[in-house]
């Protein structure tokens, strides 16, 4: 069995038809309604992200008993927080640090695109290590608050155990945002929600 975690219709809609054409079968999509163990605590469950879904499955797989705080550094920059009894709680979407980059590049007259990297001091001295601590530090910064919002807000009485995730994720490995760092974070729980799927079946 496959699996297919998408946020995006075409993808989804291409990949489905390339299952069924090529290899003859109608693969799992990670989608509301499918069985995934968790108690959506969203005013609509509907509208909560497959990306976001796959993430809590295979956090509270890697981490069983904690609270968690996940924060994923993909095209979105979001944080999602899980109780220790499978409550996902709810979430925060922010733009990504390349969508970021992008909107400023674009939207400008006279900044350009730059390198996404740590810079090494916080104030610039050009306008390319201004724009590289803008993204990097601006970033760091409010991962940092929402982080400490949030843990203030639902986790008073017993601090998250906080999960990086997400392909710009490893920038910011060395500025003791997470507990733990994993990549393949949403794979782990798109194939534990593959493997509650098949047993729904049986």
């Amino acid at each position: 069995m496959a699996g297919i975690c998408s946020v995006v219709p075409d993808a989804v809609h291409s990949l489905r038809n390339c299952f069924r054409k090529y290899f003859r079968f109608e693969p799992f999509l990670l989608q509301p309604g499918v069985k995934t163990g968790l108690q959506i605590r969203y005013r609509n469950p509907l509208e909560v992200g497959a990306d976001k879904i796959a993430n809590a499955i295979g956090a509270l797989i890697r981490f069983p008993g904690r609270n968690l705080l996940i924060v994923d550094f993909g095209t979105a920059t979001t944080l999602c927080a899980v109780t220790k009894e499978k409550a996902y709680l709810g979430g925060i979407i922010t733009p990504g640090i390349n969508i970021s980059m992008a909107a400023l590049a674009s939207e400008t007259a006279r900044l350009p695109a730059v390198e996404l990297i740590r810079p090494a001091q916080v104030l610039g001295r050009s306008t390319v290590e201004s724009l590289q601590s803008g993204l990097y530090y601006g970033t760091l910064a409010t991962v940092r608050f929402l982080a400490a919002a949030v843990t203030q807000e639902h986790f008073a009485k017993e601090p998250p155990f906080i999960v990086g995730t997400g392909g710009f994720g490893r920038l910011f490995e060395h500025e003791h945002l997470f507990d733990a760092f994993v990549p393949e974070l949403p794979l782990i729980g798109l194939r534990r929600a593959v493997e509650l799927s098949q047993s729904e079946t049986r």
